[in-house]
């Protein structure tokens, strides 16, 4: 989850819901992104600007490791399941 930019000397957090949003959307469009919300400086303002950046794009298809049975010693072994 992101949060809203860097903190300013105050601790407050600056960065708009439209420039949240769009690192968002960039992320997604690399299939980076799993599931999104909000953290330290996020409103629900960053909230809403998010899902709508987002809305419409596929799901992230998650990749499905291969299944093996890795062992290591003078010789690598690796047995396939």
């Amino acid at each position: 989850y992101p949060n809203a930019g860097l903190p300013n000397e105050l601790g407050e957090y600056d960065e708009m819901p439209a420039t949240t949003a769009g690192l968002v959307k960039e992320w997604a469009d690399h299939g980076q992104v799993n599931i999104h919300g909000g953290c330290c400086g996020s409103t629900p303002a960053h909230i809403a600007a998010m899902a709508q950046a987002v809305q419409g794009l596929p799901a992230r298809e998650m990749a499905v490791p291969e299944t093996v049975t890795c062992l290591a010693g003078l010789e690598p072994f690796i047995m396939a399941a």
